[in-house]
């Protein structure tokens, strides 16, 4: 039975196409998603750190006391202080200045008071390295609270800054670009070299923070001379941050595929960096962040790197840890998911024969 002209050009049209299926299948969609996504990066990016570091408040200060502050004085000295920044002053107390100087040593406290006379006089020590911002409210309202108390008040910085770097941000700078590289770094591999094993992607983010971190401690430490850097740990620092930064775009790369960049920038620029304590010491950033910074791996690479460079004989654990355990973690998520990276080849599959 033959079929009419008119019924044939009438199977050969196509129906018109959804509107909302057609816009999906244009390249139309993810540019809206990724303008969506931009805008909404560059608040929260603007955000977090004019909320970390615009206006640093002091919301407890710990100082180290020797002398008798229980005392009218001392007592009024104290609480003056406490007025005077509108914070907390933790007062831990030691029988003398050498083991007051131990703890200012050990980062426990940011300044050590010194009760004479009964109360009548007293010593600041500030520690300019353990807070920069810190050191600087001290100082400034010591003599103020000093005066309207009737104690007399002499302030010295006992662990100032490096003169090339007076401020003490050169340890926040270095860091960020750690962690920027590491990350951005990791995206380029996934990008421009999709052929790379996922052991071969974990090598290479190995091998380029290696050199990464060598490039940046040199930089600062023999062109600049901004930081005299203890070279092989601040290297070893820079290098292990940036690895860990890496691994942790790879991981997200197999856990959300082409949208890794969002979770490991949100994670470790927009919340890490500015919770960092490098910028602004902890005892200033509003109290979430000063607890949620110790264990993301900017603030862990401040920490210690700051400790390298400043209290070099009492080093801690605890940021290598908080380090090693982001990085291994990230490794570990990576590996048991390698199928699923972007563009990357199972090992088993280039072993197998064609």
């Amino acid at each position: 039975m033959s079929q009419s002209p008119h019924h044939g050009a009438a199977s050969g049209r196509r129906a018109p196409a959804d509107p909302w299926t057609a816009f999906k299948r244009s390249p139309y969609l993810p540019a809206t998603v990724v303008t969506l996504i931009l805008t909404t990066a560059a608040a929260l990016f603007a955000g977090s750190y004019t909320y970390s570091m615009a206006n640093p408040t002091p919301h407890w200060i710990p100082v180290a006391v020797v002398g008798d502050d229980r005392g009218a004085h001392g007592r009024a000295f104290i609480e003056g202080m406490e007025k005077a920044l509108a914070a907390s002053v933790r007062v831990h107390r030691y029988g003398d200045r050498a083991a007051a100087l131990r703890a200012v040593n050990e980062q426990k406290v940011y300044a050590i008071l010194l009760i004479r006379d009964s109360g009548t006089r007293i010593d600041l020590e500030a520690a300019g390295a353990s807070g920069a911002t810190v050191a600087q409210f001290l100082e400034q309202a010591a003599p103020r609270v000093g005066e309207a108390t009737g104690v007399a008040v002499a302030v010295r910085d006992i662990k100032p800054h490096q003169r090339g770097d007076p401020r003490g941000l050169a340890v926040f700078y270095i860091t960020l670009a750690a962690v920027i590289v590491g990350l951005v770094g990791a995206a380029q591999l996934g990008v421009h070299a999709k052929a790379l094993t996922p052991a071969g992607r974990i090598a290479f983010t190995a091998v380029y923070a290696l050199l990464g971190g060598f490039a940046i401690a040199a930089a600062v430490d023999w062109v600049l001379g901004a930081l005299r850097l203890p070279f092989a740990e601040s290297w070893a620092i820079l290098g292990l941050t940036m690895f860990t930064s890496g691994m942790v775009f790879n991981m997200f790369s197999v856990l959300v595929g082409r949208w890794a960049l969002v979770p490991a920038w949100g994670l470790m620029v927009v919340l890490g960096n500015p919770s960092s304590g490098g910028a602004v010491s902890w005892a200033l950033l509003p109290s979430p962040l000063a607890s949620i910074g110790r264990w993301l791996p900017p603030g862990a690479s401040v920490n210690a790197q700051h400790t390298a460079i400043y209290f070099r004989d009492h080093q801690h654990a605890f940021p290598f840890l908080v380090l090693g355990g982001w990085a291994l973690t990230a490794v570990v998520v990576f590996w048991f998911l390698r199928h699923r990276a972007s563009g990357g080849r199972d090992d088993r599959a280039v072993r197998a024969p064609a």
